[in-house]
């Protein structure tokens, strides 16, 4: 599959938090670091994603934010 994000980093899923309609996907990533993905169940159930998968993130952002309090 080709697409235009080139941000890419392979992460371990370590927690699913589903609702009826929206997922909370947690995950490991290198150095430590941890991420999350909220989207559809629907996007969940067709990409057969579970606890324990390695799984490419691919990310492209339209804003990041930085906040120095």
């Amino acid at each position: 599959m080709k697409y235009g994000a080139r941000n890419e980093i392979i992460g371990k899923v370590t927690s699913i938090k589903r609702g009826d309609i929206m997922c909370q996907v947690k995950l490991d990533i290198p150095a430590g670091s941890k991420m999350q993905s909220v989207f559809t169940t629907e996007s969940l159930d067709h990409l057969g994603i579970a606890e324990g998968d390695s799984v490419k993130i691919v990310v492209k952002a339209v804003h990041v934010l930085l906040v120095k309090e």
